[in-house]
């Protein structure tokens, strides 16, 4: 269960990045190296290694897929891996509510669903992420009715910051579940979840080629029209790609294997990595690589099992950062950052990607109180970034944006608290859960203050 910095438990292996026992994100942006490894296969066994290091003055992190573009999960201390954790535990098929481990990835819960005839009602575009991780970050997909993969959390176990096993509903706990669905890691280690899914379902799938000023000029309008509303925009074209989804009874027609092949792994991944590195060597070709990838976009009309819809694989590196903006906002905003990428040094190599979902009553939820827009830029890796971003975020402070809690950005807790109208109620609930601290790290410092302060006193450097 436990390993040191010469023997790792096998689940670990995946996230070494070298014989020192360093851990990095899938972007490799982000590395660490943790004092101690543990791979615990129950929430015996977690409460068992939180506690013994709580009694230490040790600190402690899950890390799930490591799909986060910030260090949420890096620790000095402690790296818990859920990966042994992947069993559906429960299924209640009259009320549609299954129970899992909480490390068990999207796409092995998706064949599982299907297996039982469930689904998940919507998902984000990656599937890779541990159910936790994905949570634990509020991450989305798109739909102005739908809500975030954490709006589906109906119960869940937890281990608090001093080894204590809390299950929480809307029983239980209630006060704790409706803190800990989007708990950024920060009040205990996620053990199980209970969602609340619904009868599997297919998409049909509509992707065209649109004006980017004819997308914007009818967003409010074509975001609702449809379940799944999102378009994708290369910064310094005219035309976008739209994605339009909806739910259908209709028997599947996906495009054939050898169309998926061509699409979406030679032309989203092979063709576009390609692209990318050329961009990265030679930057004067920017501009041109951009119409590229913008004529590269293709038609598609398809009709397919829902998670096959959703998700695509995406093997081509990047940096991302991501804010939620009042819906109504969107078309003042885009336009704004396609001014600011038209005076940027380094020009993008990646689309934007436009989103929407619906408002929520999570504490710390992106979307909570509010139906929001998602604007999300990215940067294709090894290519300079800090001017784009930090250029987009001072946009999104226009419109009270709330950072994709997984994704970079530079805000710290005193500007995030004035956004988040329950902020007060994670805080008290956080201390109560994690008095000492065991759960902190560099990034909740800034992020969130430490337990029951808004921000930490001194030097962030020995809170890890």
């Amino acid at each position: 269960m436990v390993t040191n910095g010469s023997r790792y438990a096998a689940p670990v292996r995946r996230l070494i990045q070298s014989v020192t026992g360093t851990v990095g994100n899938w972007a490799h942006n982000e590395r660490w190296t943790p004092a101690m490894f543990a791979a615990p296969t129950s929430t015996g066994q977690v409460a068992e290694l939180v506690a013994r290091a709580a009694a230490s003055g040790e600190r402690v992190k899950a890390v799930g897929g490591g799909h986060s573009f910030t260090a949420a999960a890096a620790t000095t201390g402690t790296q818990l891996t859920l990966d042994a954790m992947t069993d559906v535990v429960a299924v209640d098929g009259a009320a549609r509510r299954v129970t899992v481990q909480a490390g068990i990835r999207l796409h092995e819960l998706n064949d599982r669903l299907t297996a039982m005839g469930l689904a998940l009602p919507n998902l984000g575009d990656i599937d890779r992420q541990s159910i936790a991780g994905a949570i634990a970050t509020a991450t989305h997909g798109t739909g102005r009715a739908l809500g975030n993969l954490a709006t589906n959390v109906v119960g869940m176990t937890l281990v608090d910051g001093r080894g204590a096993v809390v299950r929480c509903s809307s029983e239980d706990h209630p006060d704790v579940l409706a803190v800990a669905r989007v708990g950024i890691g920060a009040v205990g280690v996620v053990t199980e979840v209970t969602l609340q899914c619904v009868p599997a379902f297919n998409l049909h799938a509509r992707e065209t080629i649109e004006p980017i000023d004819d997308v914007l000029a009818n967003f409010d309008r074509a975001s609702g029209e449809v379940d799944h509303f999102e378009f994708y925009w290369m910064p310094g074209t005219r035309r976008c790609q739209v994605k339009r989804n909806r739910r259908t009874d209709e028997p599947a027609r996906p495009g054939g294997r050898l169309a998926y092949v061509r699409e979406k792994w030679m032309g989203e991944n092979v063709g576009f990595g390609l692209v990318c590195r050329t961009g990265r060597a030679l930057p004067a070709l920017a501009p041109r690589i951009a119409r590229l990838v913008a004529s590269s976009a293709t038609e598609r009309d398809v009709i397919d099992r829902s998670d096959r819809i959703f998700c695509s694989p995406r093997h081509v590196r990047f940096v991302e950062m991501e804010y939620a903006v009042p819906a109504e906002a969107v078309p003042e905003a885009v336009q704004r950052v396609r001014r600011l990428t038209d005076r940027l040094a380094t020009r993008p190599l990646f689309p934007i990607e436009v989103r929407v979902s619906a408002a929520d009553d999570i504490a710390l939820s992106t979307a909570s109180g509010r139906t929001s827009g998602w604007i999300a830029v990215h940067q294709y890796r090894g290519v300079p970034y800090l001017e784009y971003f930090q250029g987009v975020e001072a946009i999104m402070d226009d419109y009270q944006g709330r950072p994709h809690w997984g994704k970079l950005h530079f805000q710290r807790a005193e500007t995030l608290a004035e956004r988040y109208p329950r902020w007060d109620e994670f805080a008290a609930v956080r201390a109560r859960l994690d008095p000492d601290g065991t759960f902190r790290n560099d990034y909740l410092d800034r992020v969130l203050g430490w337990p029951g302060t808004l921000a930490p006193p001194g030097a962030s450097a020995a809170a890890s």
